[in-house]
Formats: structure tokens, sequence, C-alpha cells
């Protein structure tokens, strides 16, 4: 994999700064504390895609990575890192547990809950994001398999290692065909590492029910905008009931017609406050996250946050007196 950032061609004064934007963008968000200072930090980066598969090729400066309580709250798409340890050795942290990852092994670790890279000495390693819910295996198996080594005493494991080093560097895979052909194999092969360590085959069967209520809130993500985002039709691209769609996310405290339109105003919101504010009308920003009737989306933008979308938008962008 090429390095899209290499720190031996960034001013010094900004190297934290760009280290942080590039990883927190493309990856996750994390604190990170730079051991050396910073004319001494060197770090040079790769990153690529496979489908909803995201890459980071990385090699450094002894640095800490804190994934904290706060970051994880974030609103985002819940995933699960897979670490692989090319050479030397780092300590990962999670669910009150610390293991220590040798040149060969690798381990999981989540988005949804803190956790704690170190890496002592340098960093030599790949990072493999997967989509939560693509994984679709259960909330306890993935909190029991975190922070856990995974390497020489499983042949699944051993198998895996060579396979998931090769499709972080090889550029040829996060490329059109290649790499909507590598996402499903990638994704079954590290379900069938976590699942044979963990060692329960009936975690392992009923994978799809337990993440349903994460798949549909991956599939509503995705789809915020559509107009036409309806009960009957998020029920029917998971093959469920619209009853046992209501049920399955009342079991995790959502309300579908006040999640979908909490986070339609909260992204007409920053539209209008963003830079382009002022380039489409107010109903158009509207219109262009399901809310079809300019008069309800004013009111109900109202609201929430007490104040008209007019008023809201000229707070952020005062118009000129000229």
């Amino acid at each position: 994999m090429s390095p899209v950032l290499d720190t031996a061609f960034i001013p010094p004064r900004d190297r934290e700064e760009v280290v942080r934007n590039a990883v927190w963008e493309s990856m996750v968000a994390v604190d990170i504390d730079h051991r050396p200072a910073a004319e001494d930090i060197s770090v040079r980066i790769g990153l690529g895609t496979a489908g909803p598969i995201r890459i980071c090729s990385a090699r450094a400066t002894a640095v800490t990575l804190r994934r904290t309580e706060r970051l994880a709250r974030r609103d985002e798409e819940p995933a699960v890192t897979l670490g692989v340890q090319m050479t030397g050795s780092s300590v990962v942290v999670q669910n009150d547990r610390e293991c220590l990852l040798n040149a060969g092994e690798f381990a999981v670790y989540e988005s949804i809950a803190p956790y704690t890279h170190l890496f002592d000495k340098g960093v030599d390693y790949r990072f493999i994001r997967f989509p939560r819910a693509a994984l679709a295996l259960p909330d306890r198996l993935l909190r029991d398999i975190a922070a856990v080594p995974l390497g020489s005493d499983s042949p699944i494991a051993r198998l895996a290692f060579p396979y998931f080093s090769q499709l972080a560097i090889t550029d040829a895979l996060h490329q059109g065909g290649h790499a909507d052909a590598v996402v499903e194999p990638s994704v079954e092969l590290l379900r069938a590492v976590l699942t044979s360590q963990h060692g329960n085959a009936s975690l392992a069967r009923a994978p799809l029910e337990a993440t349903l209520s994460l798949r549909i809130t991956q599939y509503l993500r995705k789809h915020l905008a559509d107009p036409d985002l309806s009960a009957a039709r998020i029920a029917a691209a998971h093959d469920i009931s619209v009853r046992h769609l209501y049920a399955v996310l009342s079991r995790s405290g959502i309300s579908l017609g006040d999640w979908i339109r909490t986070r339609r105003l909260a992204a007409c919101r920053r539209e209008l406050a963003g830079p382009n504010g002022r380039l489409r009308t107010i109903a158009a920003i509207g219109r262009s996250w399901g809310f079809m009737d300019a008069t309800h989306f004013s009111k109900v933008f109202r609201q929430a946050y007490g104040i008209s979308p007019r008023a809201w938008r000229d707070q952020n962008h005062p118009r000129s007196c000229a």
C-alpha cells in the first residue's frame, strides 16, 4: 500500500494535527499521544478500503492511542477493528483485559467501548476496521473476545494472519471488482476466527437475530435522506414483519419515528450552519433530508431547537449590510 501520509514532508509543528485528522477521518476517533517531541515524530500511513472495510497500514515512532468514554459515545457506526502486529509488540486494553501482542498475532477491539493501544517501541501494524453489523456476531461474543491475543495457538488464526496482512497492503485488492470480491470472504474469515476462539457454537449459530438492531440502524443511517423511508420498507429490507421491526427497536430503546426525525433535523441544522448554508433554499435543504413539507419542517425544527431554520441560518451566516 502506497503511503498517503508521511510526516517527513510535514513541518514538525503540524505533524500531530495532520496525523490526528488523518486517523479520525479515515478510521476512528482516538486521542493520540506521541512519545517523541514534535520534530522527532515519524509516521507513514497507507489507507485503503474494500467495500465497507477500512484499512490502515502504519509505521510510526512510539505512540499511545486512547478511545475514551467520550469518544466511544460518538454517534457513528459501531465498528470492530482487527489489529495485526507485524513486527515488535504492542499492548491492547479493553473491557478490563490487557493483552500483549507479539509479531504474528492479532486482536480485535470495539469502537463502542473505551480502549487503549500502547506502542511503546514504535508501530509496525495493520488496522482493519469492519462495521460491527457486517460481522453479525452477538454482543456477548465480541465483549468476551476483545483484547484477546489471537495467533499461533489457533490453526484458523494462523491461516488468517497472512491473509489479513496481505489484504492491508495490496493496492489491487482495494480497487474495483477486486475490492468487492474480498469483502465477504474477509468478513467470514474473521467470523470464523472469533467464533472458534470463543468456543461457543450456540452463539455463532444465531448471529443474525442478535445483531438485527445494529443492522437496522446501519440501514437507517445509509438511507436517512430517502423521503420514502418507512417502517414497511425497512422491515422488507431485513425480511421481517413491521411488528417484529418495532419490537427489535423497542428492545434497543429506539422509537423509529423519533430516531429518524432527530437525525434528519441534525443533518439540516449542520447544513444550514455550514459554509454552503446559503447556496440552497431552506425548503430545498429540508427536502433533501426527507422533509417534503416546508411548513412542517419549519415547525419541527423550531420545536427541536427553539429557533426557526431561517433564524438559525441567519445566526450562522449574517447578511452583509453593504
